[in-house]
């Protein structure tokens, strides 16, 4: 399973990638794992305002539907629209292919994020 050192975590399986104070939005390999084959992404709307803990984004797989959260709080400013025709593309790549962007409300929400170690630690707690 791959973690990357350059992003923040949660316990819901969502990574951010912080560039100034723009934050991309994916999943992790180890959600797109649980998740199986991903047939579908209900993306958020640009401009959108979502609120650290929103439900921000529909992923349907063969298996599942699953919710996928806002880590962080603020506007989207963009998505990615290959999903909408190629949402397999999270599990061939789920580090390679962002959800969203996000502009930062609060980047000291950031701080309540796990680092790669941590991830990695919670990870190998739930086998």
């Amino acid at each position: 399973m791959e973690i990357r050192d350059d992003r923040k975590y949660t316990e819901s399986h969502e990574w951010v990638k912080v560039e100034g104070n723009m934050a991309q939005i994916g999943i992790t390999d180890y959600a797109q794992e649980s998740l199986g084959d991903i047939v579908y992404v209900e993306l958020p709307e640009q401009g959108a305002e979502l609120s650290k803990g929103d439900e921000a984004v529909n992923i349907e797989s063969v298996k599942v539907a699953e919710a996928v959260y806002a880590p962080v709080s603020g506007t989207v400013e963009s998505i990615n629209n290959t999903l909408e025709d190629a949402p397999e593309a999270i599990n061939k790549s789920p580090f390679e292919t962002f959800i969203y962007t996000l502009s930062l409300q609060n980047s000291e929400e950031l701080k309540d994020l796990m680092d790669a170690k941590a991830y990695s630690s919670f990870v190998e707690g739930l086998d």
